[in-house]
């Protein structure tokens, strides 16, 4: 027999719509203001931090669509909904973010050899208007970017465009300063650089939900351990843990109950048991158990663990 509790619907990305929203327009906002500039100025430069806030914008945009198919109902085809939407949209994500970077490090590598003149004025002014629309941005999805990958995505995405503004600057003072135009092509390689292990962080995350490893900081040992302890339970085996999507971990495992658990029809106590114990201690709202009197699993075949 099996018992099966699911306590909340609610993505982690749903819950801060509104979040995505105001940066999402915050974002193109700025995202026309650095294309105009850099085009103006002949800044790399800032139309590497265009581009990366255009990518920021594109996966913000995604997120809040992915958001919005995974609180659709389950069906018989699809018994967890769409909530792994939202996986595939970091995904996405994560892919736009390292192409950008690889692009703005070829194109900077090509004009190292015959840099452009950049108008620094107007680099500066752009750069730090973005700077400072980077920083509201940052503080309105800092509140939620620990509890879901997407609003992570978008928060990393933010922070790089933060740096990547701040590379712009300096970059422009040495400019203006000094006429030293690769400063310039520097701060695009800069720029570069720094999303890079962003973007392979968010895509390492996002692989490991897909392939459906155990969510990171549980202890499947120690959950083997207070399991054992439930009073009526034996044993316990194929015990998997998996993510469905950000903020909604999953749990099943195969209980092996006494002779006297099944003999006085307490199946039903052991399962409220379980799922108190586990959401306790482990705060694992979506598990499974199938309940085995004590000599069943050499008739499970060889598949299970």
């Amino acid at each position: 027999m099996s018992g099966g509790h699911t306590h909340s619907h609610g993505t982690a990305t749903g819950q801060h719509r509104k979040r995505l929203i105001l940066v999402l327009a915050i974002t193109l906002s700025v995202v026309g203001i650095q294309v105009v500039g850099g085009l103006v100025s002949g800044s790399l430069a800032l139309l590497a931090d265009a581009g990366h806030m255009l990518t920021d914008a594109t996966g913000v945009a995604i997120a809040l669509i992915a958001s919005t198919l995974a609180t659709r109902p389950a069906t018989n085809a699809r018994t967890y909904g769409l909530q792994r939407a939202e996986i595939l949209a970091a995904l996405a994500n994560a892919l736009l973010l390292g192409g950008l970077a690889i692009w703005v490090i070829v194109e900077a590598v090509g004009r190292w050899n015959d840099p452009p003149e950049v108008a620094t004025g107007l680099m500066l002014t752009v750069a730090v208007a973005g700077a400072v629309a980077n920083l509201a941005s940052l503080l309105i999805l800092r509140g939620g970017q620990r509890e879901s990958l997407n609003l992570r995505g978008a928060y990393l995405e933010v922070l790089g465009d933060l740096v990547g503004s701040g590379a712009v600057i300096i970059a422009g003072i040495v400019i203006a300063t000094t006429g030293y135009t690769r400063a310039d092509v520097i701060a695009s390689i800069a720029i570069g650089l720094f999303i890079i292990p962003r973007a392979w962080s968010l895509l390492r995350e996002v692989i490991d939900v897909l392939l459906e490893a155990t969510p990171k900081g549980l202890d499947l040992d120690k959950v083997r351990d207070h399991i054992r302890e439930v009073p009526g339970v034996v044993d316990v085996h194929d015990l998997h843990a998996w993510t469905i999507t950000s903020g909604v971990p999953a749990l099943s495992a195969h209980v092996v109950v006494d002779e006297e658990c099944i003999d006085q029809g307490r199946p039903g106590v052991v399962l409220d048991a379980l799922d108190e114990c586990l959401g306790e201690h482990f705060a694992m709202e979506h598990c499974t158990f199938q309940l085995e009197p004590v000599g069943h699993r050499p008739h499970e075949g060889a598949h299970h663990d």
